[in-house]
Parts: structure tokens; C-alpha cells; sequence
């Protein structure tokens, strides 16, 4: 009988809303995207895909189909994201009961959002090139909430020790806040080693949000749990989803 394991968000006194990172651990799929891959667009068995994605609202009771995105590591919000359209974008919010808003990620950051009020949610894909297109500011802008009220968890990700980036990569980052400098470890190779947490933190801070929680995991290190796309190039995606009970 087949199961899943999910990571659920750790912040307080949000007990009105549903939010959590899917394991790869138990599910259909086989070889490099086993077991629980949740992804259509990586070559793995669209059966397979489809079983999970099933066996994911079934287990978890969800009350709707989670709002699928085609992702583009670009800085797209959608606006009460509509299953029967084609959902091209990197982040979404809604502010109706029941709607899941949902990223799927293998390194890159997911960050899932809510308000103290628990009446508005919404997940972002946040790898590095969304991060500089603006997807981080453009959903804190389309949720119109009152920033001090804003609650960010951010779910599993490339840990600093695992993300190596070119000078080309730290030279955008440090041109766009001073603050970034410190979010990047030269290596041996002469490298650098990038904390894609602490950038989005940043941004965060930045913008005035201060109740940011998670930020613990690493998707590389971890090949039981997650799966990594720097590490294995061909493999599944996660599902990062938030929706208000």
C-alpha cells in the first residue's frame, strides 16, 4: 500500500491553514524520478506522474486539484490561478478557501506565504534567476497585505555548501544590495558558494517581513528525501503547497 511523507511548515498560530514540502519517498514513479515525483514536464512515465498526483489528494484529503504552474524561473505572480487556463508563471496567491497554491522545486527555493488573518496564501519558486527577475517582490506587492502581518516559511532547498556559482552569479546579487555579500564563501576552486536562504531572507528584510521561519534543509545532501537537479540532472520535483482549510 502505497503512502506519503510530507515536511509540514513550521510557523506559529497558524492553525487555519494547510502547508508542507512532499518527500520523493513513497509513490509510482521508478529509476531516477522514484518514487513520489509530482513533475509532467521531466520525462518521467505521465502515468506514473498522474498516480501521484492522485495518490497526493487522496491521501491528504485535499479539498481541490492544486493549481499546477508552468514555471520559467521568471518573476510571473498569478492572481487566483484558474485550473481550467494555462497557468505559465513562478508564484500564485488566492485568497479562497480551498484553492492550493503550489511550486514544485529540486533545489531551487520554495517559499510558501500566508497573513496573520489567514485569509490570503501563496507559494513561490524562488531559484537564483527568480530571485533577480523580482518574483519575490512581485508576490509581496500582488498579495496587498500589510507587510508586518506577513508569515514566510522557506521549504527545502540547495544548501550553501552545495551551490556553487560563477563570480557572473554573485557580481548581480551584489550589485542589487550590498547586504548579499555576505550570502557568498569563495571555495578552493575559486568559486563561490552561495546561501540561497539567507538571499531570500534578505529580500525579505528588505521589504519590511520579518517573521520568516524554516531555511534548515538541503535538497543536495539529502538523496533520501529530496530530490536534487544538481546532483542527479535528470530527476523529479517536489511539491511545496499552502492552502487556507
Amino acid at each position: 500500500m502505497h503512502n506519503i511523507n510530507i515536511i509540514k511548515a513550521t510557523w506559529p498560530n497558524l492553525e487555519g491553514i494547510f502547508a508542507g514540502t512532499t518527500l520523493r519517498s513513497k509513490g509510482f514513479s521508478e529509476g531516477v524520478y522514484s518514487r513520489f515525483n509530482l513533475a509532467d514536464h521531466v520525462d518521467d512515465d505521465i502515468s506514473c506522474v498522474q498516480e501521484n498526483r492522485r495518490l497526493l489528494k487522496d491521501t491528504l484529503k485535499l479539498p481541490s486539484e492544486p493549481c499546477w504552474l508552468k514555471q520559467k524561473h521568471e518573476a510571473n505572480v498569478l492572481v487566483e490561478p484558474d485550473n481550467n487556463e494555462i497557468l505559465i508563471g513562478d508564484a500564485s496567491i488566492t485568497r479562497l478557501p480551498g484553492k492550493i497554491s503550489v511550486v514544485l522545486t529540486a533545489d531551487c527555493l520554495p517559499i510558501l506565504l500566508a497573513n496573520k488573518s489567514q485569509d490570503i496564501v501563496g507559494s513561490i519558486h524562488a531559484g537564483w534567476r527568480g530571485m533577480v527577475a523580482g518574483v519575490i517582490e512581485n508576490t509581496i506587492s500582488a498579495m496587498q497585505s500589510n507587510v508586518e502581518d506577513i508569515m514566510v516559511w522557506l521549504g527545502p532547498a540547495i544548501s550553501q555548501s552545495a551551490f556553487e556559482v560563477g563570480d557572473e552569479v554573485r557580481d548581480i546579487f551584489l550589485n542589487m544590495h550590498l547586504q548579499n555579500e555576505d550570502c557568498f564563501k569563495m571555495n578552493d576552486n575559486k568559486r563561490w558558494q552561495a546561501d540561497i536562504y539567507q538571499l531570500a531572507r534578505i529580500k525579505f528584510e528588505l521589504l519590511g517581513i520579518e517573521n520568516i521561519f524554516g531555511g534548515s534543509y538541503c535538497t543536495y545532501r539529502d538523496s533520501d528525501l529530496f530530490y536534487s537537479y544538481r546532483r542527479e540532472i535528470k530527476c523529479g520535483r517536489m511539491a511545496s503547497m499552502i492552502y487556507i482549510k
